[in-house]
């Protein structure tokens, strides 16, 4: 993910942007509704997003959409539960290193069928198909210290969350990042969709 070279927009900028954007698609003010040809030409010579998303795969959360975002403004990466594995820190590292994106969310939301799902398997032995299984093992560290004895919906609220700052606490454990700590060219931050509402809340 590490990179020198500076970007047109900085890590903060890129970050008010979103929060904007968001904003406006809450309030029903969304701009990128169509593209001009002349804007589809230009991106056909390259592309130099201003944010990076890892994100759940759910059909209800597309980052382009609740960001209010244009094509080419952000690079997507999408998977079940928002989860880290090879491939997907392949693909950060390629838009750190290549793109120089200078902003990177983990963005879950709420009601993440993952994790509630891993929810299950963890706090009532529930099974699932082998690849799910797998994918399930991503986010089960993310639930330590959890109380099941919590009501369902509280429950999932805290584990939505726990897992978006697990999967941070992962990438602060990569070579990419550490190199970066200490810099302000590039931000790493957590973020969590209500899909009821349309607002997206960031981390501390």
């Amino acid at each position: 993910m590490a990179n020198e070279q500076p970007h047109q927009w900085t890590a903060e900028q890129a970050l008010e942007r979103l929060k904007e954007g968001n904003e406006r698609f809450v309030n029903g003010e969304a701009h990128f509704l169509t593209q001009q040809n002349e804007i589809l030409a230009d991106l056909a010579k390259g592309q130099q997003p201003y944010a990076t998303i890892l994100g759940c795969s759910d059909s209800r959360v597309a980052p382009e959409l609740l960001f209010d975002a244009g094509l080419g403004e952000l690079f997507v990466i999408r998977v079940a539960g928002n989860v880290l594995g090879n491939s997907i820190l392949g693909t950060l590292q390629y838009a750190g290193a290549h793109l120089h994106t200078p902003l990177f969310v983990v963005l879950g939301h709420e009601g993440c069928g993952a994790v509630d799902a891993a929810l299950a398997s963890k706090f009532h032995g529930a099974g699932q198909k082998s690849r799910i299984e797998v994918l399930l093992d991503n986010i089960l560290p993310a639930l330590e210290g959890l109380d099941p004895a919590q009501p369902h919906d509280a429950l999932l609220h805290s584990a939505v969350e726990a897992n978006v700052r697990w999967t941070i606490r992962q990438l602060r454990e990569t070579p990419e990042v550490k190199a970066i700590a200490g810099k302000t060219h590039m931000r790493l931050v957590g973020a969590v969709y209500d899909i009821a509402s349309g607002r997206v809340r960031f981390l501390e």
